[in-house]
Formats: C-alpha cells, sequence, structure tokens
C-alpha cells in the first residue's frame, strides 16, 4: 500500500500551508519563488518561474533545479509525516542529481515516492525505531515527454527528542 489512510479533503489546504511553511523559513524557497502545483498522497508538484531561477545562458541554473527538485521531495515528506500526526526533523540523508537538457520556460518539480518504496513500511518502521527513511524521486519535465533533470534521493525522519522512543 503507498497511500496514507486519511481523509484526503483537506490535502490541498495542508500542501498550501506547507508550501507557505517553506517561503516564509526558507529564504531560498521564496528567492525562487516556488509554489503548489499539482498534488494528491502520492505525488507533489513545485512550480517555479524562469526568471528567479536563470543562469547567464538563458536557461535554468542548474542549483534552481536541484534545489526546487529537493524541497519538492522534502515536501512531499513532510506533508505526509503532518497528516500522520508525527513531529519528526526531516532532512535528506543522500541524493543524486543529473541534467539532462536545458530548461527553457518556467518549470515543474515532480516528487513522488521510488518504486521501492511505500509508506506503509516507512510509518511502520517510524513507530518502532523512532526515525525511518525513504526513497523519493524527482523530475523537471522537458520537451517530447522527457525528463530535463531527475533527482532521487533518501529523506530521512526522525522524531523530536520529546517524542523519541
Amino acid at each position: 500500500m503507498s497511500t496514507i489512510d486519511l481523509p484526503t479533503h483537506n490535502l490541498a489546504r495542508q500542501a498550501k500551508q506547507l508550501v507557505q511553511f517553506m517561503r516564509d523559513e526558507i529564504p531560498m524557497a521564496r528567492a525562487m519563488d516556488i509554489r503548489l502545483g499539482d498534488c494528491d498522497e502520492d505525488r507533489l508538484d513545485l512550480l517555479a518561474p524562469l526568471a528567479p531561477n536563470v543562469n547567464d545562458k538563458g536557461s535554468a541554473f542548474g542549483g534552481s533545479l536541484v534545489s526546487v527538485m529537493t524541497l519538492n521531495g522534502w515536501a512531499l515528506v513532510e506533508l505526509a509525516l503532518r497528516r500522520h500526526g508525527e513531529d519528526c526533523d526531516l532532512f535528506v540523508g543522500e541524493s543524486s542529481v543529473h541534467y539532462l537538457t536545458p530548461v527553457l520556460r518556467d518549470f515543474r518539480s515532480e516528487a513522488k515516492l521510488s518504486a521501492q518504496a511505500d509508506w506503509a513500511t516507512f510509518f511502520r518502521t517510524l513507530d518502532t525505531r523512532g526515525k525511518a527513511r525513504i526513497e523519493v524521486v524527482c523530475s523537471v519535465p522537458g520537451e517530447h515527454g522527457k525528463p530535463a533533470a531527475t533527482l532521487c534521493a533518501r529523506f530521512v525522519a526522525k522524531r523530536r527528542s520529546a517524542q523519541a522512543s
């Protein structure tokens, strides 16, 4: 099972609040002007305009692409933690990025769990150990249905000390 068994009627509102939190608390997110795109229990999209993320060649700066994808993966997991009532520190443990083609316009990052990951195992491990890892894949769509950039990241959630087992 890959979805969280919680009501989804507040999902969009919670996702908007999370993106606003990111814009308020992470200066880079505000500077890159990230916005919420589509979301459901298994996927979250962030939008970013080209103008504040452009390089000297007129394409999206690689640092902006990896930053938006990393924030996107973090937001997918953070939203799931919040919806599950978990108070955790969440950080990226490792990641790899591939830049495949230049991005010449406003862009979207799409985050979802990797094929090997699922929420049930993640939350069961968090319940048992007080920390858990989950792998997320992100991509920036390019031309003709092919990705312009991809990121695979493992995020680590650790319950804050007051809740740790």
